[in-house]
């Protein structure tokens, strides 16, 4: 990278605030106290991100006399929930082809239930008047290599073959062109009804408030320290007082599980995005993107960007970065040399919006499991459930997952319980070393097929035929 175009690039970074755009906002609601005696209740949920807050909203619906109890060891949507892109997905299996590739006999019943999913997550905003910007605006992977674009129509027409190509459209360079305006763009697989865009904090804040008017005690600022059986029930700790709960579902994802032997299946992966200040009407002008979809690169180090409802360009992803022992520490929720090089990606991706700047850079922690997909499971004679393992895909697959979690917890057998993909889950990560030089193995052979004509290298073929995988 010449220096003249590096500190161009960075030049842009100056201003940008080291938080979550989303989460830097005046209409932040007040944290609730923390739990400071000895609570009762039927369902207590464990986390106050997505996971959590669709477990505790869909109880109450399910029961509204059901007495739920959700805490939250910091505030709610801070993490990742406050954090990610905002792109909600139908897919409930980390993409069609991660899917496909895992369960080629379920995959039409999982894409019926992510498609239903996600109606029924544009129904609860309209009830609940959710106010996050939810826009059903689509997605497109975009090609910005030859080897990608061949790869984007190859699969389009295997998806034909199969009978999953519905909603989808394959766009050569000028008609993705005619969408979004990049130089670097050669094609495009258009999914027009399969994403949603949304603010991604307000959509949490909107379910803390929502479960909160169906009567759900709500605590912030108060961790689950320990976990264990009580009589007939279940109890849990607090810093200040404790919880006595018939069930107990847990939504920590990244964050060390209460049942510690699901811990092994989830590593940390930090991911790192950068905002925009808003686009003039000549510089929206420029790049095009009148329908205001969700876009996605098609490399194995990909970017993912989108607009805001204020014409702010979203600009995330390339860098997965493991930390060394799986931790996860405030301290790696920055990284300038990560914003730096997304900056120069962002400038030539859009050449045209040379002299826009960032307001905003930050990262957070994605829980990823070896196979992209969450895994369910119970503990403690069916008293616990707990779902895990979204990789980075959970602003829509958490809602399925929670219903999962309500199924096991009573006892249920449905459609969603019966699925491979919840019966079964993915191959717990080795220690370390182990699990560190597999992982930056992997991510060096990601890298040298990206720039290798996507050709695959045999350890990324070993890992293809075991099931496993990393990617940013």
């Amino acid at each position: 990278m010449a220096p003249s175009a590096m500190t161009r690039w960075t030049t842009s970074l100056s201003d940008a605030q080291p938080v979550s755009y989303w989460l830097d906002d005046p209409g932040k609601p007040r944290p609730e106290p923390a739990l400071t005696t000895t609570e009762t209740c039927d369902l207590l949920v464990v986390g106050g991100g997505y996971s959590g807050l669709w477990t505790a909203l869909l109880a109450k619906e399910r029961d509204p006399r059901r007495e739920v109890v959700l805490v939250e060891g910091r505030e709610v949507g801070w993490a990742a929930s406050g954090r990610n892109g905002g792109f909600c997905a139908a897919s409930l299996t980390h993409g069609l082809a991660n899917g496909l590739t895992r369960w080629p006999d379920e995959i039409r019943k999982l894409e019926e239930l992510g498609a239903r999913n996600l109606d029924e997550i544009e129904a609860a905003v309209a009830r609940y008047s959710l106010d996050c910007d939810f826009e059903r605006s689509g997605e497109i992977d975009v090609a910005t290599e030859p080897h990608q674009a061949a790869e984007l129509r190859d699969w389009h027409e295997e998806l034909r073959r199969e009978g999953l190509a519905d909603g989808t459209e394959f766009l050569d360079a000028e008609a993705v062109r005619e969408q979004v305006d990049s130089p670097i763009f050669l094609a495009g697989l258009y999914d027009r009804r399969g994403v949603a865009m949304l603010h991604p904090a307000k959509l949490a804040w909107g379910l803390k408030r929502a479960c909160q008017e169906l009567g759900v005690r709500v605590y912030e600022h108060t961790p689950a320290l320990e976990l264990k059986p009580h009589g007939a029930a279940m109890a849990v700790r607090t810093p200040y007082g404790s919880i006595r709960a018939r069930r107990v579902a847990l939504g920590t994802n990244i964050f060390p599980n209460l049942v510690k032997r699901v811990r092994a299946y989830t590593v940390p992966v930090y991911d790192y995005a950068l905002m925009t200040e808003p686009l003039t009407a000549d510089q929206l002008a420029s790049i095009g993107w009148k329908n205001r979809q969700g876009l996605g690169d098609s490399a194995n180090q990909f970017h993912y960007f989108r607009l805001s409802a204020d014409n702010r360009i979203l600009w995330g992803g390339y860098d997965a970065i493991y930390p060394y022992g799986g931790r996860v520490r405030a301290e790696y929720d920055h990284r300038p040399e990560t914003y730096a090089k997304l900056a120069g990606h962002f400038f030539t991706c859009f050449p045209q919006l040379a002299g826009v700047r960032f307001t905003h850079a930050w990262g957070g922690a994605i829980d990823t499991c070896s196979r992209f997909s969450a895994f369910f499971g119970t503990a403690h004679q069916g008293k616990v459930a707990y779902a895990a393992g979204y990789t980075g895909l959970g602003v829509g697959a958490t809602r399925f997952g929670a219903d999962v979690m309500l199924d096991l917890l009573a006892g249920e057998r449905t459609e969603r319980t019966e699925l491979e993909m919840v019966r079964r889950k993915p191959l717990p990560f080795p220690p370390e070393p182990f699990a560190w030089t597999g992982i930056a193995l992997t991510k060096w052979s990601l890298a040298r097929a990206d720039s290798h004509g996507g050709r695959r290298n045999l350890w990324l073929k070993t890992m293809d035929k075991l099931g496993l995988g990393f990617d940013s």
